[in-house]
């Protein structure tokens, strides 16, 4: 269902300047998220993370290697790989129900089947009672949630989320982290989907992870590729919990800075 593959992957961005080198974001990557695992992307800010999921997601293409899912190369976008932006990335002139729906209009599913879908969605992220509101009448932390559940409704085999949370404050950022949580445990084994999500903070990666791979600074690297096997939900006082965070920030903060 939703097994990625990413095989010796670099990519080199032309820097447009006459005199300027050639920009390497990433450089020989490889690893691999099985059927139904919540992987995270870790690192410092301009490390290749955002570039990964461009990649998968085929916004992009790779300069070398290859990426798989299902052992299917990646070749551009498609409903089965969808995409959980910063931004939210709603339709404003939309409500929350045809925010969600537009992906099952694309994919023409019938009508009725489409308000099944939509329903069911909006109830998994507490939002049934603002089906009618439009974006700009919600708070940040429910225009993610409405995200979320418009990627979930067109039944993806992989979910890309690129710090879908880092817009949010504090508060309403720990909110988001537990209702992702909350939602990965209460997805039936068989409903659950692939998950990877770029992020820069290692508390939202414990939380939420299956593995965590770490890249090095740019040109990314894959520095670890670590198992979670804390159990859920993750308790941030718990010695195995800290015992991780501990290593996670070694790993990240063992970086020389770029001259």
């Amino acid at each position: 269902m939703g097994t990625v593959c990413v095989k010796g992957v670099s990519k080199v961005y032309a820097s447009g300047h006459r005199h300027g080198g050639d920009v390497l974001a990433l450089d020989n990557a490889s690893f691999m998220v099985g059927d139904r695992e919540f992987c995270s992307i870790l690192g410092h800010s301009g490390c290749g993370k955002t570039t990964m999921l461009n990649l998968l997601a085929g916004f992009e293409e790779p300069s070398a290697g290859e990426l798989l899912v299902d052992g299917v190369s990646v070749a551009r976008p498609t409903w089965r790989r969808t995409v959980v932006f910063q931004d939210y990335a709603l339709f404003p002139w939309m409500t929350v129900s045809e925010n969600v729906a537009f992906g099952l209009r694309m994919k023409k599913v019938p009508a009725r089947e489409r308000e099944r879908i939509v329903g069911e969605q909006l109830q998994l992220v507490g939002l049934a009672s603002f089906a009618t509101r439009y974006p700009h009448e919600l708070s940040g932390g429910m225009r993610q949630r409405v995200s979320i559940a418009r990627a979930l409704a067109v039944d993806p085999d992989v979910l890309l989320m690129d710090e879908p949370f880092a817009a949010l404050d504090a508060q309403n950022r720990a909110a988001m982290q537990q209702e992702l949580g909350r939602l990965i445990a209460q997805s039936a084994a068989q409903a659950r989907k692939t998950m990877i999500l770029v992020t820069h903070s290692i508390d939202e990666a414990i939380l939420l992870s299956d593995r965590i791979i770490v890249l090095t600074r740019r040109p990314g690297r894959i520095k670890a590729d670590i198992e979670v096997t804390l159990p859920r939900p993750r308790d941030e006082a718990d010695e195995g919990y800290l015992r991780l965070k501990r290593r996670l920030r070694d790993l990240i903060h063992d970086e020389a800075s770029p001259s």
